[in-house]
């Protein structure tokens, strides 16, 4: 597969041109690295999962940077946090200058932690996630926006078994002390079977015998890795009792097909996680939006408990709110869009939100119409291209 380019690349050399140091976090192999090399193809390239390199950086960090003389990248950055506080230092002698350090890093818990700690007001923060279907069609609900996958699809099941074992053996490790891995496994599957779903930490617990806690925990290095979407319910003055719970979904599709077993399209067609999935699918279209552009994550759902329930809810490119139901269908009706006209009309105090139904593609349909006043439907693809300001 050729390169694609990168939605963020404009963010990140927007960043260089502002702060001494850019920072690209995200999951592993999502092409964090891919694309800070092409935007900056003059920066001396250090590779710190390499162990002769990290044993260097740790015994003498001092003497690898001064054989690195700036603009560098440094790759996989959390395996030597100590460098940042070397570097904040070579910073502060020439604060102005800026675009000389470029780091990447997998796991972001410790890796903000060095950040916050000796990079403050130093180094632009950005998360980069895999390919979006605004930036490739080849992104699908099967295989996910993973490149490796998407150049070499046949490969999926054997790309994605390996990625599960070299995540569990790394990342894992390293953000917390996981001394069973394989009740981990077993937790990760469970975890794909309730994507979709709201968190419920008693309800993954009991099946593996492992304390609410340690579901907690796990729960927390999952989304510090990126491979869970947490999606907390959306609060406003409704005068109504809502449900506060955080609805759950696998990062990729991709990966959650594989977890569930899902081997093809046809599978995918006939499987009852079909909904949630292309659910998920749209959640991550609307993050991946919001982070290629720098801004933070600002994604909700909404339920009550009469039963009224929004699937997403978040700040769309113009600022206005934007109101979202999810179809696995090919064919849109009117009534899809009933609970969001609802939710609207409880809402009038505010700026009048858009509304729009989501759906698969057909190879007949109009990539937009209306359906209910004040609704519209939007195919998956035409609305990845509003996400980004884009005519439909």
């Amino acid at each position: 597969m050729n390169f694609i380019a990168r939605s963020i690349s404009a963010t990140v050399i927007q960043a260089a041109r502002n702060f001494p140091a850019v920072v690209v976090t995200g999951p592993r192999r999502a092409g964090k690295t891919t694309v800070l090399r092409r935007a900056f193809p003059k920066a001396r390239y250090v590779l710190l999962e390499d162990p002769d390199v990290r044993n260097r950086a740790k015994a003498d960090p001092r003497g690898l940077l001064d054989e690195n003389e700036p603009p560098v990248l440094f790759d996989e950055i959390q395996n030597v946090p100590e460098l940042f506080g070397y570097i904040r230092t070579r910073i502060d002698q020439r604060p102005r200058e800026t675009g000389r350090w470029l780091f990447t890093g997998s796991q972001e818990a410790p890796l903000m932690q060095g950040v916050s700690e000796s990079m403050a007001g130093r180094a632009a923060i950005l998360q980069m996630l895999p390919l979006s279907l605004a930036e490739t069609p080849k992104a699908t609900l099967l295989l996910g926006g993973f490149p490796e996958v998407l150049a070499r699809p046949a490969n999926r099941a054997l790309w994605f078994s390996s990625y599960v074992q070299t995540y569990l053996e790394r990342d894992v490790r390293a953000v917390a002390n996981v001394k069973d891995l394989g009740t981990f496994r077993r937790f990760l599957a469970l975890v794909a079977s309730r994507h979709g779903s709201a968190l419920n930490r008693t309800d993954l617990a009991s099946p593996l015998g492992v304390s609410v806690p340690t579901v907690s925990q796990w729960i927390h290095i999952l989304e510090v890795t990126g491979q869970i979407i947490l999606v907390p319910p959306y609060f406003d003055n409704f005068g109504k009792r809502l449900t506060k719970s955080p609805k759950l979904y696998i990062g990729d599709s991709g990966l959650a097909c594989y977890l569930l077993g899902i081997t093809s399209q046809a599978e995918l067609e006939r499987s009852p996680f079909l909904g949630a999935i292309f659910e998920g699918f749209v959640a991550t279209e609307i993050i991946k939006s919001q982070v290629n552009r720098g801004q933070r994550r600002e994604l909700y759902f909404f339920r009550d408990q009469q039963g009224l329930e929004v699937d997403f809810l978040f700040p769309g490119p113009k600022g206005n709110l934007w109101l979202v139901e999810c179809k696995a269908s090919r064919t849109v009706e009117p009534r899809m869009a009933a609970p969001m006209v609802a939710l609207r009309n409880s809402m009038a105090h505010r700026t009048r939100p858009r509304l729009t139904v989501v759906h698969r593609a057909s190879r007949t349909s109009a990539p937009g119409n209306a359906v209910l006043p004040g609704a519209e439907a939007l195919d998956i693809a035409a609305f990845s291209t509003a996400l980004y300001g884009g005519r439909v």
